[in-house]
């Protein structure tokens, strides 16, 4: 969260592999939080492939962005 009071931060706390995708489709997160008790080796580097390979979808998602 303190992450995200810095300008052009937008960090995603993201537990699955759904969460990272939407995160970079609908709020164009460039940080991942990912929790280290929570999530086995295998699911965590599953996560940031999807956060790292996954485009910004623009159009309505950024009026929103751009409020941030």
């Amino acid at each position: 969260m303190a992450a995200n009071r810095f300008k052009h931060i937008r960090a995603a706390l993201c537990t699955s592999v759904e969460m990272a995708s939407k995160s970079r489709k609908h709020n164009n997160a460039n940080v991942l939080a990912l929790g280290g008790r929570i999530l086995d080796k295998e699911l965590a580097f599953s996560i940031v492939d999807e956060f790292i390979n996954t485009d910004f979808e623009h159009g309505r998602h950024t009026l929103r962005v751009n409020k941030i």
